[in-house]
């Protein structure tokens, strides 16, 4: 190898060329994806399966993160709001902190763990055994045969899972300031409508927050399914190629999530709050 293409510009040159081309093959990948979700043939029982892989099977991990959040945050906040004798607003800040932010966000983070990951293994893996090849062969598209209904079903569970995620947050929350914080659970609930109707509704009943709440999931499910798809559509290596998939997806998707909920939480302030 030349000396000059060990130079540090070289390397540079080269590191910047594949970073935008593997960028471009996501965003290919992305347009893709986007028009085989509008047109023929569809396939339904996949769509279906994956929505129960994704939604159903995550329910039990998505819930005990819910409830505990709930505890921890009332728990948490009441040790310096007690100072101030404010303990009866633990509701309000339960509730916000939840539907906000922390209901998406870690739903979106377990469900990336949990599902993420599993689908870069799985697709990784028929990538490895052909499997993915032939289909090519068959005639059939990989991309809406194996992508587009797990992109799908990921847009619509990770809404629902949020709102689990939320009530159940609320609920050990509840729990906390009934048995440990002595507050009635209608003094508490009243303090978590409140909090939700401060920032104003649309339509005069659909509280502002619980909107930014269930946009978030949106996105972040498109994030989750869209790169642990790209990772297991493009895994090489045998089967330590799979694993590598499989870390990545999920390491990838979990920083986009959290750069895109910065992002997502400036915009829909200055769209629906200011």
């Amino acid at each position: 190898m030349p000396a000059s293409d060990l130079s540090p510009l070289h390397l540079l040159n080269r590191a910047l060329k594949s970073a935008a081309y593997r960028v471009q093959k996501y965003f290919d990948l992305l347009g893709r994806v986007l028009v085989s979700s509008v047109s023929r043939p569809f396939y339904g029982r996949d769509l279906t399966q994956q929505m129960d892989t994704i939604g159903v099977g995550s329910l039990g991990i998505v819930a005990l993160t819910g409830l505990f959040t709930g505890m921890v945050l009332a728990l948490q906040s009441a040790v310096e709001m007690r100072q101030f004798g404010a303990t009866i607003y633990i509701g309000r800040l339960v509730g916000a902190s939840a539907v906000r932010e922390l209901g998406p966000v870690l739903t979106a983070l377990m469900v990336t763990g949990r599902a993420g990951s599993g689908m870069a293994a799985q697709l990784g893996a028929m990538r490895i055994t052909e499997q993915i090849d032939a289909l090519e062969t068959l005639g059939v598209d990989p991309v809406r045969k194996l992508v587009a209904p797990r992109f799908l079903a990921a847009l619509i569970m990770l809404p629902m899972l949020t709102v689990v995620t939320d009530v159940i947050a609320v609920i050990g929350g509840l729990l906390i300031a009934v048995v440990k914080l002595d507050l009635t659970a209608t003094l508490y609930m009243r303090s978590v409508y409140q909090a939700l109707a401060d920032t104003g509704f649309i339509f005069r009943f659909i509280p502002i927050d619980l909107v930014q709440g269930l946009l978030k999931p949106l996105v972040f499910g498109g994030i989750m399914a869209l790169t642990s798809c790209y990772y297991g559509m493009n895994a090489r290596g045998g089967t330590e190629g799979v694993g590598r998939a499989a870390t990545h997806a999920v390491v990838t998707s979990s920083i986009l999530i959290l750069t895109t909920d910065y992002l997502l939480t400036q915009l829909l302030i200055a769209l629906l709050v200011e």
